[in-house]
């Protein structure tokens, strides 16, 4: 399976040995980003997590486009994340199993004694876990990681702000149907053969910003200020041209400084270059800098 999907995106996916995870993407035939996703290998099978809210447009694109594979979408678990600097203690006391992943790394492994899918990977920059928990079971492995004297719940705002300090980008903020992985500076998700050989929707646009340099490219902007610069928010250069767009901005907790990211036409973008973000009508001087804000702890 791993070659066909290859045929839709622009990963190596015929060469991910089995409990190896990658993060990837589905491309267009405009060579767009049609949704960010992980795959993982799972041994006879390949566990492929898309964007919820991409589903409907997802697995038919699967099922149409993946010739004598079976697609079956799973509508009975759950996905728990716990990340953080605590979360191989907090996962590694029930799930002994857990703690011998490394990052990008899956397995199955019971938790309270519930058969679950554990993968070490996150969204938030930090080490962490996600888990796939059959639904009736959910709460009840939730509540066990909960009582733990390092766990806290958290909500989709936390892990947001997390991701944008990490550098890493929103599907539907950051990147879409029409944005290629090379404006979007996710060429480091496109492994070497495959950037070579293409074969995938869109491959010629692809390896042709590749060669000679996108548009437009997204960076890392640090307002001067205390005050967030929010997406849609207009990049004015020095000179007082526009020249591109904030895509996501948020206060990041740990800069304890707003932080935001956006597109900057070609010519412009190396760190250090000064900018005017244009908000309520007023310019508000901002850095471009070099992703992420902040360092990266995955449990290489």
């Amino acid at each position: 399976m791993g070659e066909k999907l290859e045929a839709l995106c622009p990963q190596a996916y015929a060469t991910l040995k089995p409990g190896k995870a990658r993060y990837g993407f589905f491309t267009n035939a405009d060579g767009g980003i049609m949704d960010d996703l992980i795959v993982s290998n799972a041994g006879d099978y390949y566990f492929v997590v898309v964007n919820a809210a991409l589903r409907h447009q997802d697995i038919p694109h699967m099922r149409d486009n993946l010739e004598g594979v079976e697609v079956v979408e799973i509508f009975d678990r759950a996905l728990v994340a716990v990340q953080g600097p605590a979360a191989e203690n907090v996962v590694g006391d029930l799930c002994p199993a857990a703690r011998d992943l490394k990052f990008m790394e899956t397995t199955e492994a019971p938790i309270n004694g519930v058969d679950c899918r554990i993968s070490r990977l996150g969204y938030t920059g930090e080490d962490g876990y996600e888990i796939s928990i059959p639904e009736d079971k959910a709460i009840e492995v939730s509540k066990a990681f909960l009582a733990h004297e390092d766990c806290e719940a958290a909500g989709l705002g936390a892990r947001d702000s997390l991701r944008l300090e990490a550098g890493l980008c929103l599907y539907g903020n950051d990147i879409d149907q029409s944005t290629s992985p090379i404006e979007a500076s996710l060429g480091w998700a496109i492994q070497k053969r495959r950037k070579e050989e293409g074969g995938f929707p869109g491959a010629d646009r692809v390896q042709k910003e590749l060669a000679e340099g996108p548009a437009k490219k997204l960076v890392g902007i640090k307002p001067d200020g205390r005050a967030p610069a929010r997406q849609g928010v207009e990049i004015q250069c020095a000179e007082g041209n526009t020249i591109g767009q904030i895509t996501s901005g948020v206060f990041g907790p740990t800069v304890g400084g707003p932080v935001a990211m956006g597109y900057v036409s070609k010519g412009h973008g190396e760190p250090g270059e000064t900018v005017n973000l244009i908000i309520r009508g007023k310019p508000q001087p901002a850095q471009i800098v070099a992703l992420p804000f902040v360092k990266q702890n995955y449990k290489r």
